[in-house]
């Protein structure tokens, strides 16, 4: 039996004006400011209008670590949130944007799958409504400002040896990661090297994801530091004023962008740090708002939950004051034999000793999730080739680790297949046992966060950091970041660093190869092993796949 793809289910919906998606959740029309019929941005006034409301409970979904059998942990959050809306609940879901990097590279479209997809696709995945387009602007600003004040005199005696801003630009390409600017002589400028990152990974991203309104967009703009001085004290984008200006670039991108799913049931789509390399949560203004407008908000963060679901716990929900009412934790039988060692072309043929064998990869995750003190279903989401024993194996395993696993098939049948899993979640996070908190605190040092993280969440048995990068945590630490939480960057296809070690490894190390202070944003981040915070394309990047057909339409965004 064939399936239709992606591209063409969604070309098929039956999409509502974007007015009638606004008055499901009481939004009036004045407030929504179009971008065509079918998205809009909600505005700001209307937001602060329903602060004092009481708010619904929220769902995080996260998954296993990704293999490339595919996990489905986007398609499984727009299912949940349809499966909700199906019996009878008043759900919306909260997603990021998709960033143009991937989409080219490796992974293509990025707003769910099957018959449990966000619209509209090809707009979404693409420039959307031009939010990272106004990032990498403001981004692109400073970077010109702080070369420009060098140039004219230096005035706040910029060291150029340690300029930290790097520039940015929302595409895969690996040769920018390490280069020259300035040079051709004196009109140009002082010769320096920079380096490129990937517009998701920029600290502007992380801070339009952060801030919850306005000014404290522009605040944390103006905290970021951008060079030191040859004393080795920071200056700051304030220093550089360049905080009012990118504020301006950064005014429309603020305020969340209202979609539909495929049955016409309401999403926010709003930001999109990667996961990775960053913090991988979609913007707190989104999800706040959403929770004043629904009864069940479903989020998710980004790669497994070793990434994703600790960055949300440990960083959005300790910056927003919010907290998971319960988690949905993804697999697929696919991606357990795969775990289990069975070969990418083996995977369509029944293997119950290999799901079993690779079940301990979800069997970690499921602890690390309890960790916080939320209790964990697990969504199996349904492959056509599953058969009932490797099914029941999966169940079995999360019976025996204290949680339930449920058979979700919105990929195939849409909110139908994913009603069991809405009853369940409905039925566990009511039951009220949640009871959230961190698994650091804030006054923890630094190095022993990372250290907590490793140990407790990736069961590293020891982190490896050379004495510059101890010294430079306890300068932050003296110079008062030593609250801050921590922002891995870390491989997301392991628990180690290494992401060719599947399962659930023990017994290995976590290498610190640098550490960078997002006084803005409000997090240390720590790039361990190989990560690289500007991806590269792979071999065959997917953008030669994509193209127009003769109809003017897109083929080969997935």
């Amino acid at each position: 039996m064939g399936y239709k793809t992606d591209i063409e289910i969604a070309r098929e919906a039956n999409k509502k004006p974007i007015q009638e998606i606004g008055d499901k959740l009481g939004i009036p029309s004045e407030h929504l400011l179009p971008y065509g019929h079918d998205k809009a941005k909600v505005s700001q006034d209307f937001i602060n209008s329903v602060q004092d409301r009481k708010n619904g409970k929220l769902i995080l979904v996260t998954a296993i670590n990704p293999t490339p059998a595919g996990e489905g942990k986007t398609t499984t959050t727009v299912g949940l949130g349809d499966g909700l809306n199906h019996i009878g609940k008043k759900a919306m879901i909260c997603i990021r944007e998709a960033s143009l990097g991937p989409n080219f590279g490796m992974k293509g479209g990025a707003a769910g799958g099957g018959y449990a997809q966000v619209v509209p696709m090809e707009e979404m995945n693409l420039h959307f409504t031009g939010d990272f387009h106004a990032i990498t602007s403001a981004h692109s600003l400073l970077s010109a400002m702080i070369d420009n004040h060098i140039y004219w005199g230096n005035e706040l005696e910029i060291d150029v040896r340690r300029v930290q801003w790097r520039r940015v630009v929302d595409m895969n390409d690996r040769a920018l990661r390490q280069i020259n600017v300035s040079l051709g002589g004196v009109a140009n400028g002082f010769p320096r090297e920079g380096g490129f990152d990937i517009t998701v990974a920029s600290e502007v991203m992380a801070i339009l994801c952060l801030a919850n309104d306005l000014k404290d967009l522009e605040r944390r703009l103006g905290d970021m530091i951008v060079a030191y001085r040859r004393d080795r004290t920071p200056v700051f984008a304030r220093d550089i004023k360049a905080e009012g200006a990118m504020t301006v670039l950064l005014k429309d991108a603020m305020q969340p962008n209202l979609v539909q799913t495929l049955e016409n049931n309401p999403a926010f789509v709003h930001g999109g740090p990667f996961a990775n390399i960053a913090h991988g949560c979609n913007s707190v203004i989104a999800t706040t708002t959403a929770l004043k407008l629904a009864d069940y908000v479903v989020t998710e963060a980004g790669f497994g939950a070793d990434l994703g679901a600790e960055k949300f716990m440990n960083i959005k929900c300790r910056k927003a004051g919010i907290a998971p009412s319960a988690v949905v934790l993804v697999a697929t039988v696919r991606a357990m034999k795969m775990n289990g060692g069975v070969a990418k072309a083996d995977l369509g043929a029944e293997n119950v000793e290999a799901v079993k064998k690779g079940c301990p990869n979800l069997g970690r995750h499921i602890e690390n999730v309890k960790s916080f003190g939320v209790p964990v279903v697990v969504a199996i989401n349904h492959f056509v080739t599953d058969t009932d024993a490797e099914i029941q194996a999966v169940k079995d395993f999360v019976k025996a680790h204290g949680a339930e696993a449920v058979l979700s098939r919105h990929w195939e049948l849409g909110s139908e297949g994913s009603a069991d899993l809405a009853r369940k979640v409905v039925e566990v996070a009511d039951a009220g046992n949640a009871n959230f908190s961190p698994i650091y605190d804030d006054d923890m040092p630094l190095f022993e966060k990372i250290e907590t993280i490793a140990k407790r969440i990736y069961r590293a048995d020891e982190v490896l950091a050379d004495k510059k990068i101890r010294d430079q945590l306890k300068l932050w630490e003296e110079q008062g970041y030593g609250k801050l939480p921590i922002c891995m960057a870390k491989t997301q296809y392991s628990f180690s660093t290494d992401p060719n070690l599947r399962g659930a490894p023990t017994g290995h190390s976590v290498p610190v190869r640098e550490v960078r202070l997002s006084a803005g944003a409000g997090f240390v981040v720590v790039v361990c092993g190989e990560i690289m915070t500007m991806p590269g394309l792979p071999r065959v990047p997917s953008a030669e796949a994509i193209c127009l057909n003769d109809a003017g339409q897109i083929e080969g965004l997935f």
